[in-house]
C-alpha cells in the first residue's frame, strides 16, 4: 500500500514497512530492557535506535501494563520533557513520536518539547492503565486535531468486529475535526484475551480496509510467552516471527524493542 504522512512539513513515505524503536524513560515497564532513565541511558537508546536502522523514536513516560503505578500529569510531563530534549540533542533528524493518553501532556510535547507524533494508547480516552478507566482533562482527537500531527489511534476493544466499528466512528469524527495523518494500531495486549489478540491478527488485513496505515506493538508481549512459555526476557524469537506476519497482513510500522531484529525481518520479507 502507498501510504505517506506529513512530519512537520515532511513527507515520510510509508510505502515501505518502517520500524519504531521503543525508548521508555519509566522505572517500571513490562520489560525491564526497555527501561532508561540516565541521561546517559537515554542518549545510548536514541542512538541505537537509529543506528540499527530504526526510523522513529517512541518515549514514553508512564507504563500502562497492567498494575503500573499511576504517574501524575506533571511527573509524566517532567519526564517526557528531559527524554526529548535528549533525544532530538542526540538525533535531531530522527522522527520522534510520544507515548501518552492525555491531551495536555501531549499537546506541550508538541508544542514545546519537539514531539512529532503522538501515541495513544487510550483510544481516544476510552482507558488508560490496561483495565481502568480514565478521566484526563481536555479531548485528545480535538487536540490532535489542532496540533496537526500525526496520530496513532490504538483499538482497546476485544474483537475485529468491535474494532472495525469503533475505528470507523473514530476515523469519521477526527476527519470532521481536521486530523489528516491517523495510523491505526490494534491494540494487541490491550482489552483483549490470548486467544482474541491470535484471532484479531489472523484476520487483521481487514484493517487494511480503511486505507490507512497500521502500526503492530507485539514486542515481547505476554501473549506470546504465555503462549510458549517463559517471560519478556525470553519473546525476542516469538516477537519476530508474529512481526513477519504482520507484514504479511500489511502493517506499516513495527514497535519494537528489539530494532535490529525488526529491521532485518523487513528487509527479507522485502525480497518477495
Amino acid at each position: 500500500m502507498q501510504y505517506t504522512i506529513n512530519v512537520r512539513g515532511r513527507l515520510v513515505d510509508l510505502s515501505q514497512p518502517m520500524v519504531m524503536g521503543i525508548l521508555n524513560a519509566t522505572p517500571d515497564s513490562f520489560y525491564s530492557g526497555s527501561r532508561k532513565q540516565t541521561e546517559a541511558e537515554i542518549a545510548e537508546r536514541a542512538n541505537q535506535i537509529i543506528a540499527e536502522g530504526g526510523r522513529i523514536i517512541d518515549v514514553g513516560a508512564f507504563s500502562t501494563r497492567p498494575g503500573a503505578e499511576v504517574v501524575s500529569v506533571e511527573e509524566e510531563t517532567a519526564r517526557l520533557k528531559r527524554a526529548l530534549q535528549i533525544v532530538h540533542r542526540e538525533q535531531p533528524d530522527a522522527i520522534v513520536s510520544v507515548d501518552t493518553y492525555r491531551p495536555l501532556v501531549a499537546r506541550r510535547c508538541v508544542e514545546e518539547f519537539g514531539a512529532d507524533i503522538i501515541n495513544d494508547v487510550s483510544e481516544g480516552g476510552l482507558t488508560g492503565i490496561v483495565g481502568q478507566a480514565i478521566h484526563e482533562e481536555g479531548d485528545m482527537f480535538e487536540t490532535v486535531a489542532r496540533l496537526g500531527v500525526p496520530y496513532i489511534l490504538m483499538s482497546v476493544q476485544p474483537t475485529l468486529e468491535k474494532m472495525m466499528m469503533g475505528f470507523a466512528e473514530e476515523v469519521q469524527r477526527l476527519h470532521s475535526l481536521g486530523a489528516k495523518d491517523i495510523i491505526l494500531d490494534p491494540g494487541y495486549g490491550f482489552g483483549k484475551t490470548l486467544e482474541q489478540n491470535y484471532e484479531i491478527m489472523k484476520h487483521s488485513e481487514r484493517l487494511l480496509e480503511f486505507g490507512l496505515p497500521v502500526l503492530v506493538g507485539i514486542s515481547r508481549k505476554s501473549m506470546i510467552y504465555k503462549l510458549l512459555g517463559g517471560d519478556p526476557t525470553t519473546s525476542l524469537n516469538g516477537t519476530t516471527v508474529l512481526n513477519t506476519i504482520a507484514l504479511q497482513k500489511g502493517a506499516s510500522i513495527l514497535r519494537v524493542h528489539d530494532v535490529k531484529e525488526a529491521v532485518e525481518a523487513t528487509r527479507l520479507l522485502q525480497q518477495f
